[in-house]
């Protein structure tokens, strides 16, 4: 049986009502620009970043404004309507800074080309990203019980079986990129899991944001429907599970980030064949290197620093 819930996660799980006023939305256009900053990050959970800029309840009660009221006044074409109860202000400001973020990280940064052209130390700072991450959600459990020990290893057992069945190369199908679509936005909104990660391991990740950069509406669409069909149910399961299991989900979800550190350990064998003259990767044997090069462990520290710094800086506003 869990712990009593803390004030805290009280307030996670009742989000305020209102919408924001016009005032408030550059704060919104900035929170949204590092929500999608982080989600472009395999290990950063987009959800982590909103709980730092404080404004995660006020993310949950947006999304879940959206209610069949809500879409029958769409449908009818009752617009006023539709207005007064949907946190319609939040999301466009919300929308327009993570796409923003996106943009950045694709077109300026361009991580989806380095994941191809030099990945070890790509991925030695994702692997921090993950690892410090999985740190800072069992420092969130009170108290270990048996119950949430088991939560634990079946969420490492699951992660590990995901990543080793799900194959490096996945259909480029558009159900396929709708799934992922819905998956990865899901694990959006749950602080300390990161959106980008699970399309890392789903084999969409560099697809998908090349797909943003070169404007495919042939996986654009499929994507952003998937996310819509996604963000609208689990965002009520989201608030659900918490406030009933809280600290045996997050523990589970503890264990998901562990089992799944496999698929993006730095140092992999990779197996390629050509198809279409393209090399395309059929598989992944992770080995530890006779030698760590500096560089690559100063990555994976960068990483799990960031994450950290993070973190505190969330902590802090939550004592202001």
């Amino acid at each position: 049986m869990d712990a009593p819930k803390t004030a805290q996660q009280d307030d996670d799980t009742l989000p305020p009502v209102e919408d924001i006023q016009w005032a408030q939305a550059p704060y919104i256009v900035g929170s949204g620009f590092c929500m999608g900053t982080a989600d472009v990050v395999p290990g950063v959970s987009g959800g982590t970043m909103a709980v730092a800029m404080g404004i995660y309840r006020q993310l949950l009660a947006a999304i879940t404004s959206a209610d069949t009221e809500a879409i029958r006044a769409l449908l009818r074409f009752r617009i006023p309507e539709l207005l007064a109860r949907v946190h319609w202000r939040f999301l466009l400001m919300l929308v327009t800074g993570v796409g923003l973020g996106i943009g950045t990280m694709v077109k300026v940064v361009g991580l989806p080309e380095l994941i191809k052209t030099n990945p070890t130390p790509v991925y030695a700072t994702f692997f921090g990203l993950v690892l410090s991450s999985a740190f800072i959600l069992a420092r969130r459990i009170p108290v270990w019980s048996g119950g949430r020990v088991g939560a634990l290893l079946g969420g490492a057992g699951l992660g590990f079986a995901v990543v080793n069945l799900v194959p490096v190369d996945t259909p480029e199908a558009s159900w396929f990129v709708f799934f992922s679509g819905t998956i990865a936005i899901s694990a959006m909104l749950l602080p300390g899991i990161s959106g980008s990660f699970i399309l890392l391991i789903l084999g969409k990740y560099a697809y998908v944001l090349n797909a943003l950069g070169n404007l495919d509406l042939g996986v654009i669409a499929p994507f952003a429907l998937g996310c819509l069909v996604g963000v609208i149910a689990f965002s009520r399961v989201v608030g659900w599970a918490l406030s009933r299991w809280h600290d045996t989900v997050i523990a589970a979800l503890t264990g998901l980030l562990i089992g799944s550190l496999w698929r993006i350990w730095p140092y992999q064998k990779l197996t390629t064949i050509i198809v279409r003259e393209n090399p395309r990767v059929i598989g992944a044997e992770p080995y530890m290197p006779a030698q760590l090069e500096l560089g690559v462990v100063a990555l994976f520290v960068a990483g799990m620093v960031g994450v950290i710094a993070l973190e505190a800086f969330a902590s802090r506003r939550a004592r202001t």
